[in-house]
């Protein structure tokens, strides 16, 4: 009963808001989307860094952006908050009739394949079809991958995609050591991502998260680069690379 009244207060707020607030009265699906945007990869960086406090306020502004959207809808009679509700109960129940049915799915790879058969009996063409066209690259290519599975088509171990990494890396490095062809070049970097980004899938590494780990630790391990020059007086162009490498390890020991 708790849960429910304070999913209703929140209603009451949103209905409020929307009645009083000049701000929230302007605001459109297209003009909240971007801040949609916004608040996952604020709640991507809250969970990278494991600060709970963080994730729980950060899910609460998605939250609030769901209640949002579904009140805008609702004042054109689309739909509202109980329907997107509604909705998603439906297709969890439809997407797991190993649970409410009579399929038998013991494994994540069953229930995987059970969800991409249940899709295409809805009217998809293509198991790609889900796969959103405005996802980051990197993140629509663990998609595309992760959807070509669902149904089959994959490799049967690690090792063979680790193959596969350094025959796309050979190729690569053919490329930038022949007639200097940019286009193909381009092509080939992209085919060693690809294969990079399947190979983290079959060794268990999400790559967005893996390369922003390694953002961050490139800005930390890089602010501490600066401090130590600041400290002593010094400044990059006054420096050679020799030296700069030699606070770049220490920065390495504190940053690891």
């Amino acid at each position: 009963m708790k849960n429910i009244s304070s999913f209703e207060r929140l209603l009451t707020i949103m209905d409020e808001l929307r009645e009083k607030c000049p701000w929230d009265q302007k605001q459109t699906m297209e003009s909240l989307s971007h801040l949609t945007i916004e608040e996952t990869y604020e709640l991507i960086d809250a969970i990278l860094i494991k600060d709970m406090t963080e994730i729980k306020g950060e899910l609460g502004d998605l939250l609030l952006h769901i209640v949002f959207y579904s009140k805008i809808a609702s004042e054109s009679n689309h739909f509202n908050i109980n329907d997107v509700i509604q909705s998603v109960s439906e297709k969890l129940i439809e997407r797991h009739p190993h649970i409410y049915g009579n399929e038998i799915a013991t494994t994540e790879e069953q229930v995987k394949r059970n969800w991409e058969k249940i899709k295409l009996k809805k009217g998809r063409k293509s198991v790609l079809e889900g796969v959103p066209k405005s996802l980051p690259a990197m993140v629509k290519a663990t998609r595309i991958q992760e959807k070509a599975r669902g149904v089959g088509f994959d490799w049967e171990n690690a090792s063979q995609v680790l193959e596969k990494v350094k025959e796309e890396f050979a190729e690569l490095d053919h490329e930038v050591n022949q007639e200097n062809n940019s286009t193909k070049i381009e092509k080939e970097f992209g085919d060693v991502l690809f294969s990079l980004i399947n190979y983290a899938r079959f060794i268990g590494v999400d790559p967005e998260s893996a390369l922003e780990r390694t953002n961050k630790k490139f800005i930390s391990r890089f602010s501490f680069l600066e401090n130590e020059i600041k400290e002593k007086g010094l400044n990059f162009e006054s420096m050679n690379l020799q030296e700069m490498d030699e606070i770049w390890n220490k920065s390495k020991k504190m940053h690891p």
